[in-house]
């Protein structure tokens, strides 16, 4: 008995080690997209309790595929987040409609031609983002909300989504694999 429990201790130690993609408020989980999981010893995988922010944001149950099945992408976003949006800290006074009107002026910048983490530097509020670059690393579905992983998911590598509403905020996601 004793071994079994240190060995699931053992797992969800391992599996928790992660990078973290957002600002977790007071008693909220962290945000983080995990590794992939250790091999199975027969149990039930091991929770982290992960999500994506901003993006990064709440990932809905699923039913866990098969291991290794799993399709994986990478993508960069910024996010501009407005007050009242999900986990939006307080300094954060912008209206819904002024968060729109300037995640509308980076999405242009980045059509015009702009490097996408030179917008993400001026305009996403993410802590710390700017020094990623508003990367996220490599995510599956799973691991963010329905609309950023439906449009996440729809593009091609290189291409840029239009503006994606979540509880968060608004997102501009770039596809990078």
């Amino acid at each position: 008995m004793k071994a079994t429990r240190w060995a699931r201790l053992s797992a969800a130690i391992l599996s928790t080690s992660c990078v973290v993609t957002t600002h977790e408020g007071p008693g909220d989980p962290p945000r983080v997209v995990a590794p992939p999981p250790p091999p199975s010893s027969g149990g039930p995988p091991p929770t982290s309790g992960s999500e994506l922010g901003s993006e990064a944001e709440t990932a809905q149950p699923q039913q866990a595929a098969e291991p290794g099945t799993e399709q994986s992408i990478a993508a960069s976003h910024l996010l501009v987040q407005y007050q009242g949006a999900k986990r939006a800290p307080p300094h954060i006074t912008r209206s819904k409609e002024e968060a729109l009107r300037r995640a509308q002026e980076a999405l242009a910048k980045v059509r015009a031609g702009a490097d996408f983490a030179e917008v993400v530097t001026q305009y996403s509020d993410e802590p710390g983002a700017a020094e990623r670059g508003g990367s996220l690393g490599r995510f599956t579905r799973e691991r963010m909300v329905p609309a950023f992983a439906d449009a996440a998911f729809a593009l091609k590598p290189g291409e840029v989504s239009d503006i994606v509403e979540t509880p968060f905020g608004f997102h501009v996601i770039k596809r990078t694999e």
